[in-house]
């Protein structure tokens, strides 16, 4: 709570009492219209104190670097001030870093960058001939895609249907000695083979044009340069319940707080983040509300959903079955923005099937705020690949907002949207330019009016999504878990 600052003095024990009654009472207003509050100079400015973060601390806030715990300390600071429940659970994992990559085909240096947790060459590279698997409705998903030849050579793989890390198995299987798998659409692959435990032989990604010419040249010589290695790190979630609220039916939302090392990731993911923070500030940590509502900031999405998945994991089932529905919140303010709601239902039909009961309602109450500000949302596929994947895994019904990162706008959502296309939602995803210029104000403030407005209806209801408690028990026992892919680009 904000105080305002009168033309009246006051004893001071007098203002110590006053406030103590303040920050002891729940708030006197049940979030009904939670959107109405947020507003988005307040959302724009934890992205300027995100951005002077990294700024101050090599350029990143990725996590186990110093400007990812910076991170952590100013929102979980700014939630206990609200009067939040504040705790920041460590883990540890394996961090990965890339010192140097190098691609050159027949001779000719080829743009592209190592797929993280890429095993390393030997130093100084290797050197095989080039092989190239059929592109088909599953491309390099089966071994049957691979050529006769592909023992000893690098195998060229077109992105699709199965993961990267899927792919790059089932070459090493065959004898391949690396893999180059390139995009189906324009653009880069920012991809990673998800867990050092899958990563087997060394592979890179490229564009869609580099791999298309690539395919005519098979035969031809490459040498491949992957210098990396593994480090543990231990780090940090940060994760804020209110203190007020029913604890076995909570609203859970979150988004991920750590940036790629190339820069201070702003739109990614500081724009969910910054929505939330403030959603969650809007709301304070008592409010009179139903429902408890927890929002968690997490680490390491950006290593393979590692935060996420990890706390969900830590949680026994019915621990599990306290949470009601969860919502994520990746990528909200993309310069080029698109309006998407994760497709719940599979109402699309496209990539993955439906998630856990309730996730359709989640899709049309996301969208429902949406168009309440006259904006038209488009499904996305409901296919785990951010921190929504661990909770959909454990039958957990989820959904959230996105703006799209490397795909491509299309005509039509250009003429529905604006923006521009035939360019990418954003064209500085995972790069140094994803900076406070990355953000299109205007989708942020939508976005975070949306995502307001449905973490307030769901304080006080949840029964739209997944009825009783006793109905959730039953319905997560029977749903068959679904695979937890990864973040953006594992498949």
């Amino acid at each position: 709570m904000t105080a305002v600052r009168s033309g009246r003095r006051f004893a001071a024990v007098s203002a110590a009492f006053a406030a103590a009654l303040v920050a002891a009472a729940p708030a006197s207003a049940a979030p009904t219209d939670l959107g109405a509050q947020v507003e988005v100079d307040a959302v724009h400015r934890h992205l300027v104190a995100l951005q002077r973060i990294a700024d101050g601390h090599d350029g990143n806030r990725a996590s186990g670097r110093e400007g990812y715990e910076a991170s952590v300390d100013y929102v979980a600071g700014k939630l206990r001030g609200a009067g939040f429940d504040v705790t920041t659970p460590e883990f540890d994992y394996q961090a990965y870093f890339l010192d140097s990559f190098a691609l050159a085909v027949a001779g000719a240096p080829v743009d592209g960058d190592a797929l993280e947790y890429s095993p390393a060459t030997p130093q100084g590279g290797l050197t095989a001939p080039l092989s190239v698997a059929a592109v088909d409705d599953t491309p390099g998903c089966e071994a049957a895609d691979f050529p006769a030849d592909v023992a000893g050579s690098v195998a060229l793989v077109q992105r699709g249907s199965c993961t990267f890390a899927e792919k790059q198995q089932i070459a090493a299987d065959l004898g391949a000695v690396g893999t180059i798998i390139y995009n189906n659409v324009e653009g880069p692959v920012n991809g990673t083979l998800g867990d050092p435990a899958d990563a087997r032989i060394p592979s890179a990604g490229v564009d869609q044009a580099t791999g298309q010419r690539l395919a005519e040249q098979a035969g031809a010589e490459v040498h491949l340069d992957v210098q990396s290695r593994l480090q543990d790190i231990t780090t940090r979630n940060v994760v804020a319940q209110t203190r007020t609220g029913r604890t076995d039916n909570v609203v859970t939302a979150g988004a991920h707080l750590d940036s790629v090392a190339e820069g201070a990731g702003i739109n990614d993911n500081g724009s969910g983040t910054a929505g939330l923070l403030e959603t969650a500030l809007a709301l304070g940590g008592a409010p009179d509300a139903p429902n408890a509502v927890r929002f968690a900031f997490w680490g390491a999405e950006e290593s393979g959903l590692v935060g996420s998945t990890k706390y969900v994991q830590s949680l026994s089932f019915e621990q599990q079955l306290d949470i009601a529905l969860y919502l994520n919140f990746d990528m909200i303010g993309s310069p080029n923005a698109g309006y998407f709601a994760y497709d719940g239902d599979d109402s699309d039909g496209v990539g993955a099937g439906p998630g856990p009961h309730g996730s359709g309602v989640i899709e049309r109450d996301l969208g429902a705020a949406l168009l309440a500000q006259g904006v038209e949302v488009e499904g996305t596929d409901f296919d785990g690949r951010s921190d929504y994947g661990e909770f959909i895994a454990n039958g957990i019904p989820a959904g959230g907002l996105f703006t799209g990162g490397d795909g491509t706008k299309t005509e039509e959502q250009a003429a529905k949207w604006g923006g521009t296309a035939g360019v990418n939602f954003d064209p500085n995803y995972h790069t140094p330019q994803d900076n406070l210029s990355n953000v299109d104000k205007v989708a942020l403030e939508r976005n975070a009016k949306a995502l307001a407005t449905t973490i307030g209806q769901y304080a006080q209801s949840t029964e739209g999504v997944n009825g009783t408690r006793a109905d959730r028990a039953g319905l997560r026992t029977a749903q068959a878990p679904l695979p937890a892919l990864g973040d953006h680009d594992r498949i």
